[in-house]
This record gives C-alpha cells, structure tokens and sequence, in this order.
C-alpha cells in the first residue's frame, strides 16, 4: 500500500520536476494538476487548479552569491490564470499548432536563455520574465514591428537614450541581446517600482508608463484587471498582459504541454576587436559555427564590425582561444573589400549603392573621403558583405541626375562653381532651382543640389 502511494506522489510531481531541470532551476512553477495531465481538446475549457496555487522550487543556483533576500513572487496566481483573456490565450497557445509555434520560437531563443535568465536572477525579477521576449519578437533579434519597434525586447528609436544603445549605419544595438535584455529589465524593474505590481509593469512596459499611469490617476484604480473590465487601457495592452501570462505558463511546465525544445547551453564571452572584420571570414578562419557567431551578433547591420574600439564582439567561450588566434593571424585580411579607381562622374552614394554598404564604413577604410571631392584616377577601398560583381558606372546616354540634397551658399559661390562642385550641368541645376544660369546667388540661400 505504502509502495502504491509513493509511485503516485513521484508520478505526481515528475512534471514539475523535469520543469525546474528545463527552466534551470530559476523560477516558480503553479502545480500540474493530476486530472489536466494533457491540453484540454480544441474547444473545452482547460481546468486550470487555482486552489492549488503556484509551488515554488529552488531558485539557489541562479541567485547571486550573498544574496539572501526571499524568491519575487510568482506572476502565476490563480487570480491571474482564471482571467477569461488568460484562459483564452492558454487554449489558444496550447493547441497542436501553438505548441508547434512555441516549440520553434524557444528553439530560435535557446542561445540567448541562458543569460536572460541569468540577468534575471541577478535582479531578483521573477523568473518568468525570461518568457516575454516570445510574445514581444519571438526571439527573433532582427524582428521589427509595425510601429518601428526592434528587437528580442522590442525598443522603438526614441526610448533608447537612458540606455546606452547605439544606432548608426553600422550597429543596431536594439538587436543587440545582451544590451536590450539589461536595458529591458532595468525598465520593467522601474515600472514595478513606481506602480507598485507586476501586471501593471507589464502594462507599461507595452503602453508606456505615461499611459497606464494616466488611467490609473484618471480612475484612482491600480489593478490592471480592473482597469481592464473599465476598458481604461488600449485593447493592445488589454490582451498583452493576458498573453503573456498563458505562454509562461504552459512554457513553466513543458512536459505537460509537449514542450520539447533543449536549450544550448552557450557561454557567451565578450571580446574587443578594435578594426571592421566581416564575420563570417573570422569564423571560416577559426574554423567556427560562421551562423552561430551572426546570430550571437545580430546587432552588426552588415555582419562587418566597427573600428570603434568600445565595440565588443560576442564568442562562445568554448571557442574563444581559436578566435584569438585566428585574429593573430590574420591582422587585416578578414575583411573582404573591392580596390576601385574613380572615374569620371561616380559619386559614393553610387558606390555604397552597388556594393551594398553603408557612406560611413566606406569612410571607414579611406580615412576623410566624406569631407572632400572624388578625384578621378584615385583607388579607394571599398568594403563588402557579399560578392558582387564590379561597379561599372554610368551607363551609356544622359543620366537625369536627382537633386534631393540641400546646399547653403557662401560668399562668392556661383551656380558655375556649385555646378563644377557637385558634378552637374550648370543649367541642369539652375533649372532645378528656377533660377537663370547668371543669376547672383544671395549668401545663406539654400539650393536643391545632388547628394554627394
């Protein structure tokens, strides 16, 4: 008798068990309820056991050493799960086709897991934080939305600037997941504390904290659920936070649900390189995962690194010493680049077109070239991403040219000389400005020229 319940307690908590191994032993699981082993079938209603309420396992292993505060609460309470929208979600993401879904989605993440969830634990954030990046881009570094949002955590341009995250031609670093995950978590840990719970931070971190604190002060109500029922927040975060809640929680307890995905448990090191080298030359040099190393460094707009020497490059640190030395050996042939003679009529702009790279990392490989005139029969260095075929210039008959630059002009300057300036026909660009060809120029007056 004795033996019997014994096989039934460790059938019992087996599924939570082999989550926390799943989940690296960081986080809060709600109980498996025995009489919902499995997804309820498309269409009734899944028993979720909210009288059971979360059970918590060990979150030792990920916690900072020292560190002796209590586990953050779970997100998971019953309150939250019984929500209709959360039960919706969970039917929905819990169907064969939405267990496929998530199946791939945490395959794609699996390389940036491990230190999400590390960050996390640093913070004392609970643990299924680690899940909202599935909902925000499917842990797809490159995704953008709609509204211009990019990355695993989703930054639109104009929330970036507490952050330290860099945009120019060559770096993204909203697709960088080790600078967006820090800065993702610092903003949810900022909301929390100024509305004081969890599902109002998440809120937040969809609508803004401007928004959800302008209902909440409007209505004197702090509890999403009820600002919800009010329809006090846009429909967006009235679904968001449902959402969210339902994939952590079937992703909390992958057994149950036929989550099957094993994470690759990389190590990521940081590494300054100091010079643009492309990397997929590095790793055929090292003898490396060429497509591990991209997809570790999303944030490189070109796969070609920048001379900045702040700039770090991110290497598996099981293949670190075979990067380094490939690095020695090769101080500057792992940047693949076109040797071009300047003829008559080509402009960088043109250049940068054909070969698919951006003005600023041309300017990169020929110091200055952005400030000054082409010279015809100069050799400049041109670098490229991909193979293409040789620039050929201007093709034969009149090229109309576009003038979608601007032009202020100083003492002395003539049509004439703005003409020889910026390579165009004198008339071609007094018609452009409705002007005649021997019209004085006033100084200051700004004219529509060709974009160098």
């Amino acid at each position: 008798m004795g033996g019997a319940v014994l096989r039934r307690e460790i059938l019992k908590t087996f599924p939570a068990l082999l989550a926390a191994l799943l989940l690296g032993g960081a986080g809060r699981l709600p109980a498996a309820d025995p009489a919902a082993a499995a997804p309820a079938p498309s269409g009734r209603p899944l028993r979720l056991n909210p009288a059971a309420g979360p059970t918590p396992f060990s979150r030792a292993e990920s916690r900072p050493a020292g560190r002796s505060e209590a586990s953050p609460p779970s997100m998971l309470d019953p309150e939250a799960l019984e929500q209709a929208l959360t039960r919706r979600y969970i039917r929905e993401y819990s169907s064969p086709g939405g267990i496929a879904w998530l199946n791939a989605v945490m395959r794609r993440g699996s390389i940036y897991i491990p230190f999400i969830r590390e960050e996390i634990a640093k913070r004392g954030l609970p643990a299924e934080l680690v899940f909202l990046p599935v909902i925000e881009s499917g842990f797809q570094p490159t995704a953008r939305s709609k509204s211009g949002a990019v990355g695993l955590w989703q930054f639109m341009l104009n929330s970036i600037g507490p952050f330290n995250m860099k945009v120019d031609d060559m770096v993204d670093e909203r697709r960088d997941f080790q600078k967006s995950t820090r800065s993702a978590l610092r903003k949810l840990e900022e909301n929390f504390r100024y509305l004081g719970s969890w599902p109002l931070a998440l809120a937040a971190y969809n609508a803004g904290l401007g928004a959800v604190n302008r209902a909440a002060g409007r209505t004197g109500i702090r509890d999403y659920w009820k600002l919800c029922e009010g329809k006090e927040l846009r429909s967006e975060t009235i679904h968001y936070v449902p959402k969210f809640l339902a994939v952590a929680w079937i992703l909390s307890q992958p057994r149950r649900f036929g989550i099957d995905c094993w994470q690759e448990r990389i190590e990521w090191t940081n590494l300054a390189v100091g010079r643009s080298l492309a990397l997929d030359l590095l790793a055929a040099e090292a003898g490396i995962d060429g497509e591990l190393l991209l997809r570790g460094n999303r944030e490189l707009s070109y796969g070609i690194t920048p001379r900045d020497p702040a700039y770090e490059l991110k290497v598996p640190a099981s293949v670190l010493p075979l990067v380094a030395e490939a690095l020695k050996r090769s101080d500057s042939g792992l940047l693949r680049h076109y040797r071009y003679t300047v003829k008559y009529g080509d402009t960088l702009s043109a250049l940068a077109r054909h070969y698919g790279v951006s003005l600023s990392l041309i300017d990169q490989l020929n110091p200055g070239i952005l400030n000054r005139y082409l010279k015809i029969g100069e050799t400049i260095i041109i670098p490229a991403h991909k193979e293409v075929d040789p620039y050929r210039g201007k093709t034969a008959g009149p090229e109309i040219p576009v003038f979608e630059g601007s032009h202020l002009v100083k003492q002395g300057e003539t049509l004439w000389s703005l003409a020889l300036a910026y390579e165009v026909d004198p008339e071609t660009l007094a018609g452009a400005n409705g002007m005649t060809l021997n019209q004085i120029l006033p100084e200051g007056k700004s004219l529509k020229v060709p974009i160098k």
